[in-house]
C-alpha cells in the first residue's frame, strides 16, 4: 500500500488560543466541535494539525510533539514568520508560544530544521524531506562545532542553560574566529538570553554584532544571519516597552 497519511493529535489548553496561533501561520479550520470534547482540525495545504483539550493541561509540562518534513525549510519558515510579524508584530522567540530560526542539527544528519512550540506547549519540529534533503560537511571550526553542539541543546532538547555553558565557554575561546561563525555564535547567544529573559544580556551581544566591521562579511551567509538579528532586536524591545508598562 501506499500514500498512507498519519494526522497527529496534540493536547492543548485551549483550541481558540490554538487555532488564533496557527491562523497566523496560514492555517484553515477544518473541523472543530465544542461538546462533548473540544477537538480542533487545522490544514496549510498538505499539513494536517488536530488539538484536543485536557482539562488543567499546563503548556509547559507538555510532552506533545511531532515532526513535519518539506521540500524547503527556509521558504516555510519565511512564510510563518511573516503571518507572526503581521498578527503579533514580532516573530516570537522567547516563551510560550515561540518559533527558531533554521539551524543545521548536528542530531540530524546536519540537515537544517526549525521548531515552532505553539500555544499548547507542542514541539512541531520541520525538516527537510529526505529526498529534498542536502547533505553538507559538518562544521570544521571549533566555534562552529561548539554553536552546533549548542543548538541540540537549545533547540533540540530545550535545555537553554546548557547551551550557554556551550556557548559562553567557545566565545570566551574565540580570538580569530571567521566572521559568520562569530556572528551566528552571538546571534544565538543572544536568542538563548531573550528566552532566559536575560534582556540586558541579549542587548549586549547584539551591540557587540552591529559594532562588528562589515568588511569581514561572508556575502550570503553573513546576510542571512543578520536578518534574525533585526528579529532579535525588534523582540528585545518589545520586551523591554512592555516590562517598563
Amino acid at each position: 500500500m501506499a500514500n498512507e497519511t498519519t494526522v497527529p493529535a496534540l493536547p492543548c489548553r485551549s483550541i481558540d488560543e490554538i487555532e488564533e496561533f496557527y491562523t497566523a501561520l496560514g492555517f484553515t479550520r477544518t473541523y472543530h466541535q465544542v461538546r462533548p470534547n473540544p477537538y480542533l482540525a487545522l490544514r496549510r495545504e498538505d499539513i494536517h494539525l488536530h488539538f484536543f483539550t485536557i482539562p488543567g493541561f499546563n503548556p509547559e509540562d507538555s510532552y506533545g510533539t511531532c515532526i513535519i518534513t518539506v521540500p524547503d525549510t527556509g521558504a516555510l519558515f519565511s512564510a510563518f514568520a511573516e503571518g507572526m510579524r503581521s498578527t503579533y508584530g514580532k516573530l516570537l522567540i522567547s516563551g510560550i508560544p515561540r518559533m527558531t530560526r533554521p539551524r543545521k542539527r548536528k542530531n540530524v544528519d546536519n540537515l537544517a530544521g526549525f521548531t515552532i512550540v505553539d500555544p499548547g506547549g507542542n514541539w512541531i519540529r520541520i525538516f527537510p524531506s529526505s529526498k529534498d534533503a542536502i547533505q553538507e560537511e559538518p562544521p570544521a571550526g571549533k566555534l562552529a562545532t561548539a554553536l552546533q553542539n549548542a543548538v541540540v541543546m537549545g533547540d533540540s532538547h530545550g535545555d537553554h542553560r546548557q547551551a550557554v555553558k556551550i556557548l559562553d565557554g567557545a566565545l570566551a575561546r574565540a580570538q580569530d574566529t571567521p566572521s559568520v561563525d562569530l556572528v551566528e555564535a552571538l546571534l544565538y547567544r543572544a536568542e538563548i538570553a531573550l528566552v532566559l529573559s536575560d534582556r540586558e544580556r541579549a542587548g549586549e551581544l547584539l551591540t557587540r554584532v552591529r559594532e562588528m566591521s562589515p568588511d569581514v562579511a561572508e556575502g550570503e551567509r553573513l546576510t542571512e544571519s543578520l536578518a534574525g538579528a533585526d528579529d532579535l532586536e525588534t523582540a528585545l524591545s518589545k520586551a523591554v516597552a512592555e516590562e517598563s508598562r
